[in-house]
């Protein structure tokens, strides 16, 4: 028993030892999983900031977009990108975020950064710059009149294909510490993601630019219409590198008629544009036999797109105008498209409703309904494609009603004038490419 005792007491002193060293390894191994999951929250946050700034598809947004995420990325007070001119020594454009109202107006007033000091220094020296103390940095020249008070800088150059596009520049970090490595490292990551998401944006946007030329190239010039007076305008749709099938045409024909014509294709891209100039030119030769109504061209239209062509199911109006009496007969026949807008010279507005029909490419057997209305002088109709009033949150009655108002807001326009109204207030949501065709009879 003694034996046991005198064996047992050496090891006692070494427990509180054991215990320190246990506290120690378990809050050295807190501190590496604080550490891992700060790394992980950053790498989360560096993704949904790339995410984010990639779902922009205009250059202004981007811009903007890069400079706020940088900010929230690393908690700074400031942010501000700077784009270089073609030059490459000059900055054309500076994005500033997180200033006053006053602040902002105070550095309007003094103009874009001249690319002195600590800017200046970036734009000619593109690796990435930390500093702790801008007021003693070798390059600093200090700041303009009533500019926020800085003294951190972080500073990363934003690439394009190899070309230096901007220097993105974030100051004070909210909880007031200096910028760390942690921090230059994330702007990094997110500038090259920015590089790539500026370079999209632009792709788009020539994309888009050559999307609309082609597409305007197809809609025709209005010819010369009188005795009556006539408008059109189209708009491509809000989303980039998006071909329409809408189109229209007026037609003038012997005897004082005229033909009108309005449609839209199913698709946004080349086949759906494709498909439109083949209908709009079979149609063209169609209108001239005045011995058929509207409706019998129509059907005519569609048996032939049937035997000749691999059709896209289309929506369209025709509607002929002719002379009767002291004025005017509107005939037409619809093809599953939305109704003409009629409007008085008193601004009365009506849509003219009348059984539409199947659009074309369904069913070739189906008869297309003609319909008519007697037109007073100086009235106002106005053939339109779905683009106008289409907006999945309003239900089409209230976008109708809308474009009716409108309509009567603006009836005493000019039509050019008119239809760049309807086009600029549209109760739609942009998503589909849209065509306005206005025609007003003449007077008495």
């Amino acid at each position: 028993m003694a034996g046991d005792k005198a064996g047992r007491q050496p090891s006692q002193p070494y427990l509180p030892d054991l215990h320190i060293r246990l506290r120690s390894e378990l809050g050295r191994i807190d501190e590496q999983l604080r550490a891992l999951l700060s790394s992980m929250d950053r790498l989360q946050g560096l993704l949904d900031a790339v995410v984010a700034i990639s779902r922009e598809v205009e250059l202004p947004a981007v811009l903007h977009r890069i400079v706020t995420t940088a900010m929230n990325l690393v908690g700074a007070r400031y942010g501000a990108l700077g784009v270089l001119d073609e030059s490459g020594e000059q900055l054309k454009q500076f994005i500033a975020a997180g200033v006053s109202e006053r602040e902002r107006e105070a550095l309007t007033r003094a103009g874009l950064p001249r690319g002195l000091g600590v800017l200046g220094h970036l734009i000619h020296n593109p690796a990435p710059l930390r500093i702790d103390d801008i007021q003693g940095h070798p390059a600093s020249a200090g700041f303009p009149a009533d500019h926020p008070h800085m003294h951190t800088l972080l500073g990363v150059a934003i690439t394009v294909r190899g070309e230096i596009y901007g220097d993105l520049y974030l100051s004070e970090r909210i909880d007031g510490q200096a910028f760390d490595v942690h921090d230059e490292n994330v702007v990094i990551a997110l500038a090259g993601a920015a590089g790539i998401a500026i370079e999209n944006v632009r792709l788009f946007e020539q994309i888009r630019l050559g999307a609309e030329q082609f597409q305007r190239l197809l809609l025709p010039t209005l010819p010369d219409l009188r005795p009556f007076t006539a408008a059109a305008i189209y708009r491509p749709a809000a989303e980039p590198s998006q071909l329409g099938g809408d189109w229209y045409d007026a037609i003038p024909m012997p005897g004082n008629v005229v033909a009108v014509v309005i449609g839209d294709v199913v698709g946004h891209d080349l086949q759906a544009a494709a498909a439109m100039a083949a209908t709009r030119n079979m149609l063209r030769a169609l209108v001239f036999d005045q011995r058929s109504p509207p409706g019998a061209v129509l059907a005519q239209l569609d048996r032939t797109l049937e035997m000749i062509t691999n059709n896209r199911v289309t929506t369209t109006t025709l509607a002929r105008i002719e002379p009767e009496g002291s004025g005017w007969r509107l005939r037409w026949s619809t093809a599953g498209h939305v109704p003409p807008l009629l409007i008085t010279r008193e601004r009365s507005v009506t849509y003219l409703l009348a059984e539409p029909g199947l659009p074309l490419g369904v069913d070739t057997e189906q008869p297309r309904p003609d319909h008519s209305r007697l037109l007073p002088p100086e009235a106002t109709v106005v053939f339109y494609t779905d683009g106008l009033i289409e907006h999945p949150g309003h239900p089409i009655d209230e976008s109708l009603s809308e474009l009716a108002g409108l309509a009567a807001l603006h009836a005493a326009l000019p039509l050019p004038e008119f239809v760049q109204a309807l086009a600029d207030q549209h109760p739609s949501d942009g998503h589909d490419d849209m065509a306005i065709l206005a025609l007003r009879t003449p007077s008495a």
